[in-house]
């Protein structure tokens, strides 16, 4: 069987709200007699995590191990014949037989973002200044022991971020040295060892991560958490969730 990342659930900490259950959108999770959540079966299971933004006492966790692969077809199956055709429509990787258009996560939906009308008179457009101070930012292409890493403090940003928030070199980025992924479509495994090596070689000042609002997008988080866990140091994590409209 293949290695890849999967839900683990600490029985002991589960307290049977069943927030998990309802955060999953491929219907991955329930609660048994014990009123404790369970994997229904571990193809339902997509790794992404969205389940974990929402259980309050910690009780799960993404894990890589030996494991059947994710099956979006039939967790397609199972979440039409559980919760209904529209359900379907938010299954990550899915096309519903009825839909010819991919609906895949709620991160991929399709949407129209609609933008105010600008205020005749209003301020003109003028040049915005770049606060980016260094090359590259892309997390698998930087070195950790790049000199201008020390002293500084740190922006680890999801790479679609700095197209959806209009102020994100004024608001996010300036004074700050910064890395981009993306937790959905890069290949992760070995983020957490590398950001934990910059960090415990460097003095960071300060860490901020900006994730957007969908699901798939915890993820990134998820991994800087590990990595300044695995790195010795004691350093506070800044989020910043950023909706696909602008907004924080």
């Amino acid at each position: 069987m293949p290695k890849r990342e999967i839900i683990e659930i600490n029985r002991d900490l589960c307290n049977g709200c069943g927030l998990c259950t309802t955060a999953c959108a491929e219907g991955a999770l329930a609660l048994d007699r014990e009123n404790k959540a369970v994997l229904l079966k571990e193809i339902y299971c997509d790794g992404l995590g969205a389940c974990l933004d929402v259980c309050p006492t910690g009780a799960l966790k993404i894990v890589q191990r030996e494991t059947a692969e994710y099956d979006s077809q039939a967790t397609l199956k199972h979440v039409v014949a559980t919760r209904g055709q529209d359900a379907g429509k938010h299954v990550h990787g899915a096309e519903p037989a009825a839909k010819p258009i991919a609906c895949g996560c709620p991160g991929s939906m399709a949407r129209t973002i609609e933008k105010k009308a600008p205020v005749q008179g209003g301020a003109t457009a003028q040049e915005v200044a770049s606060e980016l101070t260094q090359w590259p930012i892309q997390l698998h292409l930087i070195s950790p022991y790049a000199p201008y890493f020390n002293n500084s403090d740190l922006l680890i940003a999801a790479d679609c971020t700095a197209f959806a928030l209009g102020s994100f070199h004024p608001e996010l980025l300036r004074g700050k040295k910064v890395v981009i992924a993306c937790p959905k479509l890069d290949d992760t495994d070995p983020y957490v060892e590398k950001l934990a090596e910059l960090i415990k070689t460097n003095t960071i000042y300060s860490l901020t991560v900006a994730i957007m609002s969908v699901p798939c997008c915890s993820g990134l988080y998820r991994i800087a958490e590990e990595a300044v866990k695995a790195s010795g140091k004691n350093i506070a994590i800044r989020k910043v969730v950023i909706n696909p409209d602008g907004s924080i």
